[in-house]
């Protein structure tokens, strides 16, 4: 009897226990729950203490209320000029009303999954594959726009729809990839022909400037070379005058000062040739000898003319001595 009592005693206690947990709930923080009446929502309990009368309520869903990530799986997609790429992504969302996640879709994640990849097959299906390959972020618009639209009546917020990666066929892959080659060859083609015409360009432009500095130096030298020789026939015009001169006032020897200079400067000439090493030629030595003579002669004639020309020395003063 006293054992009846205890077993008895210790069903209460931990139908007690049961009927405590079942009363008094906490819900978690970033969590919803359901309550339901004998099967039927009746309210959703948010984060903290709660009490419900057991039996009669329960709790039906616990919903997740913080953003979450959804894988997309790859999926092959048909573009419109007909290529196969292979395509997956990402969801994020946040569910706003934890009764409509709970009762008005069966399986959250799995519907929203297929309603991803439902959509992309018409967004990427709408584009050629150059367009779905540079225009990820139309697609992600697009997405957004319509899976937000269409998840409105389950409580879902969806807050950003981005394609990871957009694979294209393996041989395409090689073809684009030829193609870029070619384009870089034909880009480094181009920018070398523009460099070889570029210092084409520069180095006929040195040439001209070489050949004009060329010419204008040739000028010059010509200018002066024309000045010397002007220079020179004027000192040989008054050389002959002075000598004419001479012959004029009865003086014979500037003939033969004359025909000396220049019968020394021929030889002189002829000395200094560098194909000519022996020169043998018939020539009379007194002749040489008397212009040099005649020479002589005028330096005497001139050096009187200056003698006389010298006033004469004052009385009383000793002549200057002549050095």
């Amino acid at each position: 009897m006293g054992g009846g009592a205890g077993f008895l005693a210790l069903v209460v206690a931990v139908a007690g226990i049961i009927v405590l947990f079942k009363t008094v709930r906490m819900v978690p923080q970033g969590y919803e729950w359901t309550v339901e009446r004998f099967g039927r929502y009746t309210h959703t309990m948010t984060p903290g203490l709660h009490f419900l009368f057991p039996v009669v309520y329960g709790v039906g869903r616990k919903v997740n209320m913080m953003e979450q990530v959804l894988d997309v799986p790859s999926q092959d997609v048909i573009t419109k000029d007909n290529a196969v790429v292979r395509v997956d992504g990402v969801v994020f969302f946040q569910v706003l009303d934890a009764a409509k996640a709970a009762y008005e879709v069966a399986n959250l994640e799995v519907a929203m999954i297929a309603l991803v990849q439902t959509n992309i097959r018409t967004v990427i299906g709408s584009m050629d594959l150059d367009e779905s390959l540079s225009q990820r972020e139309t697609i992600n618009a697009k997405l957004l726009n319509v899976v937000d639209h269409a998840t409105n009546p389950w409580g879902v917020k969806v807050t950003r729809i981005e394609i990871k990666d957009i694979q294209p066929p393996t041989n395409l892959v090689q073809s684009m990839q030829q193609q870029k080659m070619a384009e870089q060859n034909k880009r480094a083609a181009v920018l070398e022909a523009e460099g070889v015409r570029q210092s084409e360009i520069l180095r006929a432009e040195g040439q001209k400037q070489a050949a004009v500095l060329e010419a204008e130096g040739r000028k010059e030298a010509a200018f002066r070379d024309a000045e010397a020789r002007e220079r020179l026939a004027e000192a040989e015009a008054k050389a002959t005058t002075m000598v004419s001169d001479a012959i004029a006032n009865g003086n014979v020897q500037a003939i033969n000062y004359f025909v000396a200079q220049k019968y020394v400067e021929a030889f002189a000439e002829l000395a200094n040739s560098p194909n000519q090493k022996l020169v043998l030629m018939p020539m009379e030595a007194s002749g040489v000898i008397g212009s040099i003579a005649g020479v002589a002669e005028l330096a005497r004639e001139a050096f009187g003319r200056q003698d006389e020309r010298k006033p004469a020395p004052a009385r009383g003063n000793p002549p200057p001595l002549e050095r």
